[in-house]
């Protein structure tokens, strides 16, 4: 992982105003009040007897950890917070808003900041959408609270 890089794209997300329309951004995805950056993507494991997809799932997590440690020099430390609620609830028919409501579909948690300069929250996680899918270290931005 280039750290250098993703706190770049960070910060780049941080600054940047957000879509008027959910779509495809040139680094992830977005909508009226969030952006999600694509950090780092693995390959997939569909031939895999589970042994690679931990050894990733670890360094993910590790990676994570890592700009974790870089963010909380400029912001302190981050909240943890569980994503499971928000995901049953919405499954209960309860209208999560946009980021969370997508995220808590495959992030079952994240480090999250809010931004001393402006009301964005920014959140770090670990997706995966299934065993046989790739994981990816995700970036998020947004002006909308967490649930």
């Amino acid at each position: 992982m280039d750290i250098a890089r993703c706190l770049a794209t960070i910060d780049l997300l941080c600054a940047r105003d957000f879509p008027a329309e959910h779509g495809r951004t040139d680094v992830g995805t977005g909508g009226p009040g969030y952006l999600v950056a694509e950090l780092q993507t693995s390959g997939d494991f569909w031939e895999d007897d589970g042994t690679e997809r931990e050894r990733t799932e670890e360094q993910y997590e590790a990676d994570r950890d890592g700009l974790t440690e870089r963010l909380t020099d400029r912001w302190g430390p981050p909240h943890h917070i569980s994503l499971a609620s928000a995901l049953e609830r919405s499954m209960d028919g309860e209208d999560i808003p946009e980021p969370w409501a997508s995220l808590s579909a495959h992030v079952p948690d994240v480090h999250l900041w809010q931004s001393p300069d402006s009301a964005r929250w920014i959140a770090l996680g670990v997706s995966q959408w299934g065993a046989e899918l790739p994981f990816q270290l995700l970036a998020v931005v947004t002006e909308t609270d967490p649930p």
